[in-house]
C-alpha cells in the first residue's frame, strides 16, 4: 500500500510541475503566433466588461481570453496523458505476450507423467 502511495505522490508533484510546463508554453509559445495572425489579438487580456469601474469598486468582467488559454492548456495535457497512457498500454501488452516459463512443480509434475506413460 506505501510504494502505491509513493508512486501516486510522485505523479502528482510531476503532474503539477507539468501543467506549469504545459501553461508557459501555450501563453509564450502558442499564443502569441495565434494572436498575430488574428490580427495581433492578445487573448489573455479579451474580456467583456460587466460592470465599469467606480472610484470605491473594480471593474467586472468575464475573461474568456483567460479561459481560452486553459482550454488549450487542457488539451495538451490531455493529449499528453493519452499518449502516456497509451504507450504504457502497449508494454503491459507485450509484456502479456511473453511465454511465461513453468515453474519447477511443473516441470516435475511432467517429468512423472512422461515417465507413467512410459
Amino acid at each position: 500500500m506505501r510504494g502505491n502511495v509513493m508512486d501516486m505522490a510522485v505523479g502528482i508533484i510531476i503532474g503539477a510541475a507539468f501543467g506549469k510546463i504545459v501553461s508557459s508554453f501555450v501563453s509564450d509559445i502558442i499564443m502569441p503566433p495565434i494572436g498575430v495572425l488574428t490580427g495581433g489579438v492578445d487573448f489573455s487580456t479579451l474580456a467583456i466588461t460587466l460592470k465599469k469601474a467606480t472610484t470605491d469598486t473594480a471593474a467586472i468582467t468575464l475573461n474568456y481570453g483567460m479561459f481560452l488559454n486553459t482550454i488549450i492548456d487542457f488539451i495538451i495535457i490531455a493529449f499528453a496523458i493519452f499518449i502516456a497512457v497509451k504507450q504504457i498500454n502497449r508494454l503491459k501488452k507485450k509484456e502479456e505476450a511473453k511465454p511465461k516459463e513453468p515453474s519447477e512443480e511443473v516441470l516435475l509434475l511432467r517429468e512423472i507423467r512422461d515417465s507413467v506413460k512410459k
